[in-house]
This record gives C-alpha cells, sequence and structure tokens, in this order.
C-alpha cells in the first residue's frame, strides 16, 4: 500500500540531499513533485493544498535553510506534517462507564464491515474480553450467515434474530449482554452500495436505541475519493467516533488513507492489512509516515514477532546460538515461526530502505523458497539434521528426492548453514574475550 507514493516522495526529497545548501526556489520545486505524488495517490485535493502550505511555510525558514543538514531538516518537517496529517498518534477505543461497551460498525457495502467486526471481536477476545457480535444486516444474502461462520470459527457468540427489524435485534442483543455479562458488543450494520436516506435513517434509530460508545465507520481504501465522499456524509448523519482503514493490502493508490482523517476529523483506529482474521493492526501515524518516507517501521515488526512467536522457543534458541548450537531443526523452528508472522515481502517492506533494495537487479523475493527449505530439512533424519557434515553425496540425493528439489538446492542449503554456524562461532569467541557483546534477543524475539 502508497508504494508508488512513497517512492514519488522519496524521490524528490532524495535531490535535496544532492544539494549543499538550499534555497527557496529547491525546496519549492521539491514540493512540487511531492504534491503531484500526492494527487496522483488520490488524496483530496484541499487535504494536499493545506498539507503543502503548512510543509513549505516551515521548510523555507532561515532556522531550516541556514543549518549544516538542510535537506534533512526539510525531510524531518515533511515527516512531521505526514504524522500529523494522519492523526498525530495511535487512538484506542474507548470504554463505556457501565457495562456494556458498544462498537457501532457502519459502511458502504462492500467495504468489509462483516469480516472486520469479526476481526475486532478476535483482537478484543485476545485481550481478555467477552466480546459479542450481532448481526443486523437483515438485507445483504448471507450476511448473517457469514457472521454466524466467523464467530463459529473464533469461538465467539454471534446474537442473531433472523431477517426481524434490526433496532429490534440490536436492542435486544445489548439487554443479553448485559444480563450475560458480555462486553463489548460489536454490531454489524447493513450497508448500501451508495449512500441512501433508508439505510441512513436505519442507523440513525439503531444509534438512538443502544447509544453506542464508539461509531466506527470501516472505509474500503481501494475505493479512493468514494471513501472519504461517503466518510463525510457519515460523519454529517451519524457523528463518527472513528475509522477502520480495510485492503490496505492492496494495490491501491491509498489517498483515502491520507484524506479520510483529514476530512472526516476523526481517528482512524485500525488497519485491515489482509484476508485472515489476525490480519487488524492498531493504526501508528506516525508509522505509516516513515514508512512512506523509507525509514522503515521496526515497531511494528518488533510487535508482529511478539504476538506469534513463542517467547520460550526464542528464550531457548538465543542459548542456542550463544553457545554456537544452532542446528538444523532450530533453523527450521525459526522459519516456521517467522512464516506465522505473514507473507515475508510484507514483513520485509517494515525494513528501512527495503524500497530501494526491490530495485536492485535479480532481487526477489520468493515465498517458495522458504517452503522448500523447509521440505528439504524436514526429508533429513534426525541425526542429519543435527549433524549436517555426515550427508554424503546419496544422502542428498534422497533428501533431495523426498523434498522436490534438487541436489543443487540441498548443497546451496547446507553451504548456507555451515557459513553461518562459522559466523556464529566468531561471535560466540568475541563474546567470550569480552571484546563484543552479540546482542541476539532482539532480533529473536
Amino acid at each position: 500500500m502508497l508504494e508508488s507514493l512513497a517512492e514519488k516522495i522519496q524521490s524528490a526529497l532524495k535531490k535535496l540531499g544532492s544539494k549543499g545548501r538550499l534555497t527557496e526556489a529547491d525546496v519549492k520545486a521539491a514540493l512540487r513533485e511531492v504534491r503531484l505524488a500526492l494527487l496522483e495517490a488520490d488524496v483530496n485535493f484541499k487535504v494536499v493544498k493545506e498539507f503543502i502550505g503548512r510543509v513549505q511555510e516551515k521548510a523555507v525558514g532561515q532556522e531550516v535553510l541556514t543549518s549544516l543538514t538542510p535537506a534533512q531538516q526539510v525531510i524531518k518537517v515533511v515527516q512531521g506534517e505526514l504524522t500529523a496529517l494522519l492523526g498525530g498518534e495511535a487512538t484506542r477505543l474507548q470504554r463505556a462507564a457501565t457495562s456494556p461497551t458498544v462498537y457501532m460498525m457502519v459502511g458502504l457495502q462492500g467495504a468489509g464491515k462483516t469480516t472486520t467486526a469479526a476481526k475486532l471481536a478476535r483482537k478484543l477476545a485476545k485481550e481478555g474480553y467477552r466480546p459479542l457480535l450481532v448481526a443486523a444486516d437483515v438485507y445483504r444474502p448471507a450476511a448473517i450467515k457469514q457472521l454466524q461462520v466467523l464467530g463459529e470459527n473464533l469461538k465467539i457468540p454471534v446474537f442473531s434474530m433472523g431477517e426481524q427489524d434490526p433496532v429490534s435485534i440490536v436492542s435486544a442483543a445489548v439487554e443479553k449482554a448485559r444480563r450475560e455479562a458480555y462486553d463489548p458488543v460489536l454490531i454489524d450494520t447493513a450497508g448500501r452500495l451508495h449512500i441512501d436516506e433508508d439505510m441512513m435513517a436505519e442507523l440513525v434509530k439503531i444509534k438512538e436505541a443502544v447509544s453506542p460508545t464508539e461509531t466506527l465507520l470501516v472505509v474500503d481504501a481501494m475505493t479512493g475519493q468514494d471513501a472519504v465522499t461517503a466518510a463525510a456524509a457519515f460523519q454529517e448523519k451519524l457523528g463518527l467516533t472513528g475509522c477502520i482503514l480495510t485492503k490496505l493490502d492492496g494495490d491501491a493508490r491509498g489517498g483515502a488513507a491520507l484524506s479520510v482523517r483529514a476530512v472526516t476529523g476523526v481517528p482512524i483506529k485500525f488497519i485491515g492489512v489482509g484476508e485472515n482474521t489476525d490480519a487488524l493492526e492498531i493504526f501508528h501515524p506516525e508509522r505509516l509516515a516513515t514508512r512512506i518516507l523509507g525509514m522503515g517501521d521496526v515497531l511494528t515488526l518488533i510487535e508482529k514477532a511478539e504476538q506469534t512467536m513463542d517467547a520460550e522457543k526464542s528464550r531457548q534458541l538465543e542459548q542456542k546460538l550463544r553457545r554456537a548450537q544452532f542446528t538444523l531443526d532450530d533453523f527450521r523452528t525459526q522459519l516456521q515461526e517467522v512464516r506465522k508472522m505473514g507473507p515475508v515481502d510484507q514483513l520485509l517492506g517494515h525494513l528501512p530502505g527495503f524500497g530501494q533494495l526491490k530495485k536492485m537487479p535479480g532481487f526477489k523475493v520468493d515465498e517458495k523458497e522458504l517452503v522448500r527449505v523447509e521440505a528439504m530439512i524436514s526429508s533429513m533424519t534426525v541425526e542429519e539434521r543435527a549433524f549436517p557434515e555426515i550427508i554424503d553425496a546419496s544422502r542428498k540425493r534422497r533428501i533431495a528426492r523426498g523434498s522436490g528439489t534438487t541436489v543443487q538446492d540441498v548443497n546451496r542449503l547446507l553451504k548456507q548453514f555451515t557459513d553461518m554456524r562459522k559466523l556464529l562461532k566468531q561471535f560466540g569467541r568475541l563474546e567470550k574475550k569480552g571484546k563484543a557483546m552479540l546482542p541476539m534477543g532482539p532480533f529473536l524475539q
């Protein structure tokens, strides 16, 4: 998401870095390119105009142009304004003073409300809450069934009264939650392909009936300016408290992410980054801003690792690495843990400079390569995985046949593993001599 925009903004600002001193004309020329990049990414015209105005006002000040590193100062200004445009800081969900807390999900049909409601319920359940999903979309075919299937898979209860009046359904659901100590209640409301008065009137009635703690607009980031128009209409009629952007893992131009916050005045609270029910992340404006500027987002990568990786396995692995006792079994375990975190290209996208690395000739992120490596290690015996030096030519042929690979693939894996173990031993010797400390923990957890 926003890859094209990020490349163009980075290119425009990189030109400033090649100049020893900056003039006001240099800054304005770079910002013209940034403005075009934002407009091409489908960012709202008014939002772009105000953003460029604020950046220009700060970037052409004397304290910037006369500093020792003026280009870096300009980038710092752009980063600060991008962060402010996106909301400044992460905003958490509000909780009701008295139970149950009610979250009402609204949005156009196809934005992903039903799936997002389930994702949010899963996230809250993992935090120790007892969520109750409410099927209040009685118009879309199979909407109720879809929510029930999602709830069943997640072991989260779904309240439904079939195709009855939605206001009666949500009122009964909140009463059930109050009676049986469910908290929060997540209401999946009906949407339309376009905004119409009937839909809005029904949503207003639902809101008046249950007084939700949060009214969350679910917005499809791939719909561009239509998403912004819809967001403004929902805000006017319902009074939103937050937005959730879906499909940010797609190839959308992504302008909605930069426009919705400015147009509605309400924070983006979560972003959907995949189809799985765990693919919902808290939205951190400053992290997206740094990614757009090519600075990476290591904090999100660390959080993903902490959520998916087994802490005890990581601790044991760290000890093995320190003692240079790392085996192919350990390597396979680590591969499996990394793959749990999501697609490899998405993970690498959080690292600083990955955008430039992707442009290098011959560079390729091949998810299938990890599968092949895992298959080769699985085709080895327990002894071979512990002592790869015993793997001779006949064993290599057997491993290649068993894993659907070639002997050359097996040779490559063994060489890479041997090189890695040599490197680990060197680090271990340095650590024992006190010349250096190997900070393995942060990389493994």
